[in-house]
């Protein structure tokens, strides 16, 4: 696990006291959960063109992708609506007609 970079200084020593991440070369210190929300802030999933998607978009797949431990295709073209944002490997969940609720990667959908 790597630790978040000072926000004052940018230096990249940073270590853990209890709850707070200190600086050793400027001596900021913040607490962990401040942090940790800054990341979350931070994170965009952006669509195969490089459109950034939200809750509740609609978006196209633009490659057949097989359904791990089925022998379903989802199809090019298929339109995908109310999605929901994830963490982890797959970025978005969904329910797809005909299939039901699934997990996509973002870099295989494109928003509509």
């Amino acid at each position: 696990m790597s630790l978040p970079p000072c926000p004052k200084c940018h230096s990249g020593y940073t270590y853990e006291d209890g709850d707070m991440y200190v600086c050793p070369e400027c001596a900021h210190e913040w607490a962990r959960k401040a942090a940790a929300e800054a990341e979350e802030a931070q994170r965009v999933v952006r669509d195969a063109v490089g459109n950034v998607l939200q809750d509740g978009d609609t978006v196209t797949v633009i490659k057949d992708l097989k359904v791990k431990g089925s022998s379903s295709v989802v199809k090019v073209g298929t339109k995908v609506k109310n999605i929901r944002l994830a963490d982890g490997d797959h970025d978005i969940d969904c329910k797809i007609d005909g299939i039901g609720a699934m997990g996509l990667k973002s870099e295989f959908v494109k928003k509509t």
